[in-house]
């Protein structure tokens, strides 16, 4: 009787994991293939050559799991997405020395790159972004997960970001797909730059706001729609909800409405 209804149960499993047709192994090798980036392009230890060679061999990998194409396989993107590497570490570089000259608590360019969760954010939406470019199928959305489980930041490697870029302390942080970040910018924790609304038919359109360069977002501030532009030089305060666009070198500030009661009891 038990092995009956484990066998009822089995082919119901079967028939609902057909609709399912992903390899889960794709999710554990994408992050192999970014943790061994990031050695081969930080670590100090590794040798280029040495990482260069394994990454090669984990990207040809991953590429047979999620190419389904025969006539064009997306392994042959490696060549591509080799030579874009050195351009991407000059930007991450940038980065982190835009991090350490902005951020007071910044003690040195190591710290920047050992433990702000901003930067590691930043970086694997560099490299996703390429590999996004290139066509890669689905690692580049797994590899914007790693940094979002690690560090709260969501940034979708659609999103087209200037350099140098800063986000400090990164918990929430959420950057859509259409966003377009121009040069110099620096947010804050829990700041969203979103779509208005979430339709389906949207799809081919841009949903997420532009931010020009120079501009300073602060904590939890939300901005949403494709059409909203928040020009050069501008600085927008915590907690502020903006749906239209503001000219350059504005200020805007949220007021909050605080009211303190006095207990005479605890004079």
């Amino acid at each position: 009787m038990a092995s009956k209804l484990k066998q009822d149960i089995i082919k119901k499993i079967e028939v609902e994991k057909i609709k399912v047709s992903n390899l889960y192994r794709i999710k554990s090798e994408t992050v192999k293939f970014t943790e061994q980036l990031f050695l081969t392009l930080f670590d100090k230890e590794t040798d280029v050559t040495t990482g260069m060679n394994e990454l090669e061999k984990q990207f040809k990998n991953l590429a047979d799991l999620v190419c389904f194409k025969e006539e064009d396989p997306c392994r042959e993107i490696w060549t591509d997405f080799m030579k874009k590497l050195p351009d991407i570490l000059q930007k991450l570089n940038n980065d982190a020395c835009f991090i350490k000259e902005n951020d007071p608590a910044a003690n040195s360019i190591d710290e920047v790159y050992l433990a702000y969760p901003g930067f590691y954010a930043i970086a694997i939406y560099r490299l996703s972004h390429a590999l996004l470019e290139f066509g890669l199928p689905i690692v580049p959305r797994l590899m914007s997960e790693c940094a979002h489980t690690s560090t709260g930041t969501d940034i979708n490697p659609g999103a087209k970001i200037g350099n140098p870029f800063f986000i400090d302390h990164a918990t929430g942080v959420v950057i859509g797909e259409t966003s377009e970040i121009e040069d110099r910018v620096k947010i804050y924790q829990g700041v969203t730059l979103g779509a208005l609304s979430v339709d389906k038919t949207l799809k081919h359109q841009k949903r997420h706001p532009t931010i020009k360069s120079d501009v300073t977002i602060y904590a939890n501030a939300t901005i949403l729609g494709g059409k909203t532009v928040i020009g050069e030089g501008s600085t927008i305060g915590g907690n502020v909800w903006l749906t239209k666009s503001i000219p350059g070198h504005s200020t805007v500030s949220h007021k909050s409405m605080v009211k303190i009661n006095e207990n005479k009891n605890h004079e």
